[in-house]
């Protein structure tokens, strides 16, 4: 399997929790950056390749030798749910071998259906989950993915290093993540309002707010963010990348945008509230086994145009505000909601 950004790869892992759950017998390796290795520890019977896009596994030579380095694992199907220039080249080798292979729809028809300026045809498109599943159904392994089959298969909360009490304490409180950021504007919730979500949670002394980013600017802002409370934290910077994944783990509730940070929250079992701007759930971006509810989406009736865009790249002049329809009241109110 063939993987890429950030939010698509945790979306692959509770499809591979399922499979590894429905076919205990059957031996999964799964090929991606070594960065993403982390999001894959504890699932039964799979391994992890490691994708050098930088030197051994570079170029169209490069991926010639990725063939020749996982034909050696002796795969019998090669499922990819990427399907990108890189990945359909190592499909073709492996269907070339005599192995069988499919490959994920993304439904880019639907898609552009529904984020239209004209003729716009508002309806929920299949999830990426339910496209990752019949990947697997077309290899003959069909998935289960409701919430009775898949409930099971979260991992236990991760226990809390040291490292990570020091910096966020050890008293009994409501832990909310908080991750203001995305890839493009046209996804970020205002920062005045998101400022004014905090300002409203941080009011509950038995809530600890928990800010998440990366990179200078961002730490920046989540610093001004948290400076003036007590019990909100920047963990930006603060600790690695599977700490991160090991507090996130233990959270009440994560807010988000529509990020990777809502997939990494929901791959790991923990609720998720998410705000759209430009996009909508309806793409089939809603993150794993939660509510559509606690999906909050910008006015339609005040931008009728929405969704403008699948990922968020396309700016539609007038339409910069669409988010502050989303009021922080509604924000707060939802985010109490999960934690009752």
């Amino acid at each position: 399997m063939r993987l890429s950004a950030m939010g698509d790869v945790a979306m692959t892992v509770p499809v591979l929790r399922a499979f590894a759950k429905q076919y205990p017998a059957v031996k999964l390796t799964v090929i991606s950056r070594p960065f993403f290795k982390p999001f894959f520890d504890g699932i039964p019977n799979l391994d992890f390749f490691s994708f050098d896009e930088k030197e051994r596994h570079k170029g169209f030579l490069g991926l010639l030798r990725l063939f020749n380095d996982v034909k050696k694992l002796k795969i019998d199907a090669f499922a990819d749910l990427h399907n990108v220039l890189r990945s359909k080249v190592v499909s073709l080798l492996f269907a070339l071998s005599g192995k069988k292979r499919a490959t994920v729809d993304k439904g880019r028809e639907g898609k552009k259906e529904l984020t239209r300026a004209e003729n716009k045809i508002f309806k929920q498109l299949p999830t990426m989950f339910e496209r990752h599943a019949r990947v697997f159904s077309a290899l003959g392994f069909p998935l289960d993915l409701s919430p009775r089959s898949v409930g099971t298969t979260f991992l236990e909360k991760a226990v809390l290093s040291s490292d990570i009490l020091n910096i966020i304490g050890n008293e009994k409180q409501k832990l909310i993540g908080i991750a203001p950021f995305a890839q493009y504007d046209s996804k970020v919730y205002p920062l005045d309002l998101m400022k004014e979500v905090i300002s409203k949670l941080a009011e509950n002394p038995s809530y600890k707010i928990l800010l998440f980013g990366g990179g200078k600017k961002e730490i920046e802002i989540l610093d001004s963010l948290s400076e003036p409370f007590e019990n909100v934290i920047n963990m930006a910077g603060k600790i690695k990348f599977q700490q991160e994944l090991q507090l996130i783990s233990n959270l009440d509730v994560m807010l988000s945008m529509d990020s990777g940070n809502a997939h990494i929250a929901a791959m790991l079992g923990v609720k998720v509230i998410t705000l759209w701007g430009a996009t909508h759930p309806y793409a089939g971006f809603l993150p794993f086994n939660q509510s559509l509810e606690n999906a909050l989406t910008a006015d339609r009736n005040q931008y009728p145009k929405l969704p403008t865009s699948v990922y968020g790249n396309k700016v539609v002049e007038g339409y910069e505000d669409a988010m502050r329809t989303i009021l922080p009241q509604q924000v707060v109110d939802k985010v109490v909601e999960q934690l009752l």
